[in-house]
């Protein structure tokens, strides 16, 4: 069965994008037709019909950084870049590698840039053998994707975090759990989108996790970020992703958590394997 959120996790048409490059590095995506947005700036971008390049002035990373939060403020400010964060993100194609410019974590979607993200799957196995996971309701005024459901844990990873530390601060501020518990999360699978958004384009790099909680445990959301937490059967929960209940990013987490625990079948995520291999563009 195919299931509406792999399909979108790779909706992408590249012929109404350009690239955006710095020196020879495609390093994100922009909408052909925010392109003319970005021509009041000649000495910051290099327009023409096949991409849109960072002047080669901008040879370094302070001096992008400068060009770019400029640009990004007036763009904010015409309503182009929507759900200021204040938080900074890398320009960068792999986790590991050095930035090439930083910005503001909202404008990652406008200029299509790689970012990263951690998603907790929250596990519950009782008695009976019958596991359950803690799913969240995102709260109704979040920016993006408002009172869909969401893994227990689930946030992007900042400059300056790495993926861990990062877990450990969501699952405090998403879920109120202690440093002690959510360190003996465990990695599960990595997954790649490439979508169009509102916002822009979404390419993202999902480090998933899974974590087995005690019984007595109960998240409360700390930051309010999270409408609510329920405690669902395995069954309800792949009810729920058929009905394109959960967003796409927990979609993903989601089923990489059952499909490795053998709680739902392979047939029933046709399409998921590609996922697991960034996009060939």
């Amino acid at each position: 069965m195919s299931l509406p959120s792999i399909a979108a996790a790779r909706h992408f048409d590249a012929t109404l994008h350009v690239p955006f490059l710095i020196g020879e590095e495609r390093v994100g995506w922009i909408r052909a037709f925010d392109v003319a947005s970005l021509t009041r700036w000649p000495n910051i971008f290099v327009v023409d019909e096949t991409a849109v390049r960072l002047h080669p002035s901008l040879n370094d990373v302070d001096a992008r950084t400068a060009a770019l939060h400029d640009v990004i403020d007036t763009l904010a400010q015409q309503g182009k870049i929507p759900g200021w964060r204040n938080e900074t993100y890398a320009i960068r194609n792999d986790f590991q590698a050095a930035p090439l410019a930083f910005i503001e974590r909202a404008a990652s979607r406008f200029f299509g840039t790689m970012t990263y993200a951690v998603h907790l799957n929250g596990i519950v196995k009782y008695r009976d053998g019958a596991p359950r996971l803690w799913i969240a309701r995102r709260s109704d005024t979040k920016s993006v994707d408002p009172g869909r459901l969401d893994n227990v844990v689930a946030g992007g990873i900042g400059w300056g975090m790495d993926i861990e530390p990062t877990l450990v601060k969501e699952c405090w501020e998403e879920a109120g759990m202690p440093a002690e518990l959510a360190s003996t999360a465990t990695p599960g699978g990595t997954l790649h989108v490439l979508q169009m958004i509102p916002e822009g384009t979404q390419a993202e790099q999902l480090f998933v996790y899974d974590i087995e909680l005690p019984n007595d445990f109960t998240p409360q959301n700390q930051d309010g970020e999270v409408g609510e937490h329920r405690l669902a059967r395995i069954e309800d929960v792949a009810r729920w992703i058929e009905e394109g209940e959960f967003t796409v990013d927990a979609t993903l987490a989601t089923l990489d958590c059952l499909l490795r625990h053998r709680w739902i079948d392979e047939e029933a995520c046709e399409g998921i394997a590609a996922l697991y291999t960034p996009p060939s563009l």
